[in-house]
């Protein structure tokens, strides 16, 4: 554990300036970092195909989600010792060897260094999904939702910019003597850094070591001062002091004990478990019946409104989050889940309904997301909070690799109105956590 619990004490009136500058170093970085990201997804599956062919390019693109999944274990457990600030920075360089490594498989065509390269490439992911619970450490409990959905939204900026900078990248770098398709890589690895210098150079203090600061202190973490009190569903027991410096056990026994954090989990994964399921084989739906020459094209507007879906209103999702409660809006985001579903298995052919499919899709994704991970936030106490969170990105990761993995096969053995309608067979664990009472207990002496 970081011996920063020592600092004085920052005062309650410091903490909204705190707060403040926080968010807005987060929303830049997110942004950069967004870019990183989607530089590489944009390309990967490309490239990796034109070095280790077609069938292996969907196994490339794996290893990238796979990754960002396992690297939030050790990112988490360095915020749990040392904060926010060392944890992000680190995952973003890790995230840059991981580009450079991709470079240089396009450069020496090395299939292994190229899958080692996008298994890394997935900690910028692991960064920018982390940086959604970095704004809350310190938030006030009635603006939760809205500030960790400010983070969640600027990822929309990066998303939108990034296929600009992708073919910018491309014609810089071949005149550097890179191969096709390697130059955005390269760009992704110096935003990566950039990303990282940033966050080392000015997120001080971190907030995680803060609100840890102000707990022991038995001081208010949101300016608005202690008659803000957490919504029900995140009124937890005290944890036990023997359990803040253990890792992901310790974590799963805080989850075991805890209604609104296992609530908040299963949102988070299930949510994302359906939207990749569905939207990764939608592409090969789009192309059963559309041309070759205007698949791409058609492909492209429809994955741009399914993104605009699950990013452009996540600031009205979190206000609603803070407005109605978390537990409505994982709800609400579960009924747009099973509404996408819905549509999108009953479209057939047609482009334009399965479009909208694809956008409430993106909207339910959006709803358990903001809703879970502001619940899961608020339902632990600090000195386990980084280990919970990555465990829950560590899930949810998993279960979207096991998803788009699976989705392949169901796709090919019984078709897409099948596979959504599995997909919302899915959903049925969360509505039954999600409608069970939460009996009522003592608050957490730490939060």
């Amino acid at each position: 554990m970081a011996t920063d619990l020592t600092t004085p004490v920052a005062a309650p009136p410091d903490v909204a300036r705190i707060q403040r500058r926080t968010l807005r170093l987060l929303f830049t970085t997110q942004i950069i970092g967004g870019i990183g990201v989607t530089i590489g997804i944009a390309v990967g599956a490309l490239l990796a195909a034109r070095i280790a062919g077609t069938a292996m390019a969907g196994l490339a693109q794996s290893c990238g989600v796979v990754g960002a999944a396992l690297l939030a274990v050790p990112i988490t457990r360095i915020m749990t010792g040392y904060g926010r600030r060392p944890g992000l920075a680190v995952a973003y360089v890790v995230g840059a060897l991981g580009g450079v490594l991709v470079v240089l498989a396009a450069v020496t065509r090395f299939v292994p260094l190229l899958f080692l390269g996008m298994l890394l490439f997935g900690g910028g992911t692991a960064a920018n999904l982390q940086a959604r619970y970095t704004a809350v450490d310190l938030a006030e409990p009635a603006r939760r939702g809205r500030q960790l959905s400010l983070i969640v939204w600027a990822t929309t900026i990066g998303a939108v910019s990034a296929p600009n900078f992708a073919a910018l990248a491309d014609r810089t770098t071949r005149g550097w003597g890179l191969p096709p398709l390697a130059g955005p890589f390269a760009f992704s690895a110096a935003a990566f850094v950039l990303a990282a210098g940033v966050l080392l150079a000015l997120l001080r203090p971190d907030p995680l070591l803060t609100a840890r600061r102000l707990a022991a202190a038995g001081a208010p973490t949101a300016a608005a001062g202690p008659d803000l009190t957490p919504p029900a569903e995140a009124v937890v027991p005290p944890a036990p002091p023997a359990r803040r410096a253990a890792g992901m056990r310790a974590a799963r026994q805080v989850v075991r004990e805890r209604p609104g954090a296992r609530l908040g989990i299963a949102a988070v994964a299930v949510g994302h478990l359906v939207m990749v399921a569905v939207m990764s084989m939608t592409p090969v739906r789009l192309g059963e019946s559309h041309s070759d020459a205007d698949v791409l094209r058609v492909v492209g507007v429809v994955l741009s409104l399914h993104i605009a879906g699950m990013y452009a209103l996540s600031p009205v999702v979190g206000w609603l989050t803070d407005r109605l409660g978390r537990r409505a809006v994982i709800l609400g985001g579960v009924g747009l889940l099973l509404a996408a579903c819905a549509v999108a298995g009953t479209a057939g052919h047609h482009t334009p309904r399965l479009s909208v499919g694809l956008v409430l899709l993106g909207l339910g994704w959006s709803g358990t997301m903001v809703a879970g991970s502001t619940l899961l936030s608020e339902s632990v106490p600090a000195a386990v909070r980084p280990n919970v969170q990555g465990l829950s990105d560590l899930v949810m990761g998993l279960a979207g690799a096991g998803a788009a993995a699976a989705s392949g096969f169901v796709m090919r053995a019984v078709g897409y109105p099948t596979l959504t309608l599995l997909a919302a067979i899915a959903v049925a664990p969360l509505v039954a956590l999600a409608l069970r009472p939460v009996p009522p207990t003592a608050p957490d002496e730490e939060d």
